[in-house]
């Protein structure tokens, strides 16, 4: 819907899912829309280095969250959201089901 305006559908993808779930890690990302992982690290990358998101290190991970120092950050947040707004509701309901059991010992 907004690829035209941010010039890549991953780069949509990545917005969207960290706006509905506030934090993402990348295979996460790229599990959800079953996609490749390369594509949607780069894409995580990209909007980083341009100040949109921000990351924290655990363990091993860089999960990432918007950065709440971006100036452009409520307005894009409110185009987020009423792009998100026009998806069907089947896809609002895959994207605000956040089902996380814990790890086996």
């Amino acid at each position: 819907m907004l690829e035209g305006l941010f010039g890549s559908a991953n780069q949509e993808k990545v917005l969207l899912f960290i706006l509905i779930r506030e934090k993402g890690f990348g295979a996460e990302i790229a599990n959800f829309y079953e996609t490749d992982l390369s594509p949607i690290q780069k894409q995580l990358e990209k909007l980083e280095m341009a100040g949109v998101l921000s990351h924290e290190k655990v363990g091993r991970t860089l999960l990432f969250q918007f950065n709440p120092r971006y100036a452009f950050l409520p307005e894009l947040k409110k185009l987020l959201k009423k792009a998100f707004d026009f998806l069907p509701v089947e896809t609002q309901i895959l994207y605000t089901h956040n089902r996380k059991r814990p790890r086996r010992k």
